[in-house]
């Protein structure tokens, strides 16, 4: 029977354990540049099989929130390189999440305060993390975006392709492509965000498009062996919405399985809240997968405790589980899921912004 701790060969790479870190967003980054403070926080984790990193955006135009680390300056490739080198002398393995929001951003984040751009000029019921003039944090509401025109996303594209290249420079082990809870891709996924009535909107297969050809842009450059997706078929995150995810997502994954990916990582229910939140078919997404000929391993994640992750690989159900919150209080995560021992509560006022406090000054076991 096949454990949660045991090792597995993901893509190109292979794990000491098949329990994840999450991406978390956590806005101690100024500039758009990893830090002292980063390197420590991902060393600190470096037990976990994979560290996914927080959202790191492709270029400025993706960019939704203030003092994430990104990956189109120079000098956050080579901050990111000291993040990398740390983590892989701690004998961890790390990805990064591409990210692109879309929509979810604000006018103050974008270049030349422009407008965010998505597929449709629909706004997000939503909020973003931004810098006020006095130097404080604070979530405002999204700003209306424009929708981009059809000859914008090669150029998008080319985005994707830049930041995949940046990644390896900067010695991550693979990406992570960002297409769940409301972000671009995940706009362009549904009908709730993607009015168009061109080549990449209308029918499921349009919606897909987008998706796919980002797939297709990251594996011919770097590869499928380094390459997962990040999906999340009945989140509401975002203000994101579909009247029928299960074939829309059916779709999408078969599709998928043309690529010989590392991953699909599949958020199961509302992103950070119930499993259950709207009916939805999770072993007739994966059959799905399978029955098109896909191989990549199956991560899951939301809500798992220790006993729902070793059933969820000892079943099969899943390859690897990715855990979220509890890898913010709990460094060492990993041996203390092994020896099932009691978990550090976490401070949910620190969880965005500010410097060590709640970030990197919480213990491990004695």
């Amino acid at each position: 029977m096949t454990s949660l701790f045991d090792p597995i060969s993901l893509g190109q790479i292979t794990l000491a354990n098949r329990i994840a870190m999450a991406p978390l967003t956590r806005n101690r980054s100024p500039g758009a540049v990893p830090n002292d403070l980063n390197v420590t926080y991902y060393e600190q984790r470096a037990t976990a099989g994979l560290l996914i990193s927080e959202g790191t955006p492709i270029s400025q135009q993706g960019q939704g929130y203030a003092q994430v680390p990104g990956l189109y300056l120079p000098e956050s490739i080579e901050g990111w390189k000291r993040v990398t080198s740390a983590v892989h002398h701690a004998g961890g393995k790390i990805a990064v999440q591409l990210w692109h929001v879309g929509r979810v951003s604000h006018t103050s984040l974008q270049p030349n305060g422009a407008q965010p751009v998505a597929p449709s000029a629909i706004r997000a019921k939503s909020k973003t993390f931004i810098i006020n003039d006095d130097g404080t944090g604070a979530f405002a509401d999204t700003s209306e975006p424009r929708a981009l025109a059809i000859e914008e996303i090669p150029g998008i594209l080319e985005d994707y392709r830049r930041a995949a290249r940046a990644a390896i420079d900067a010695g991550f082990d693979a990406v992570e492509i960002h297409a769940a809870n409301g972000y671009l891709i995940d706009q362009f996924l549904r009908s709730s965000a993607n009015a168009r009535t061109d080549a990449y909107g209308g029918s499921i297969e349009n919606r897909t498009r987008f998706a796919v050809e980002v797939v297709d842009t990251i594996v011919k450059e770097i590869g499928a062996g380094r390459t997962g997706i990040r999906i999340s078929p009945v989140t509401p995150a975002n203000d994101i919405s579909d009247p029928d995810p299960q074939p829309l997502f059916n779709l999408l994954v078969e599709k998928l399985a043309a690529y010989d990916l590392a991953f699909i990582h599949v958020i199961e229910g509302a992103t950070g809240g119930p499993r259950d939140n709207l009916p939805f078919d999770w072993a007739g997404l994966k059959a799905a997968y399978h029955a098109a000929g896909g191989k990549a391993a199956w991560m899951v994640n939301n809500g798992y405790d220790r006993e729902m992750a070793i059933e969820a690989v000892a079943s099969g159900r899943a390859d690897i589980v990715s855990f979220g919150k509890p890898f913010i209080s709990n460094p060492d995560l990993v041996r203390r899921l092994k020896e099932n021992a009691p978990l550090n509560e976490a401070d949910r006022a620190t969880f965005y912004g500010g410097g060590a406090e709640g970030y990197t000054n919480y213990p491990k076991m004695a």
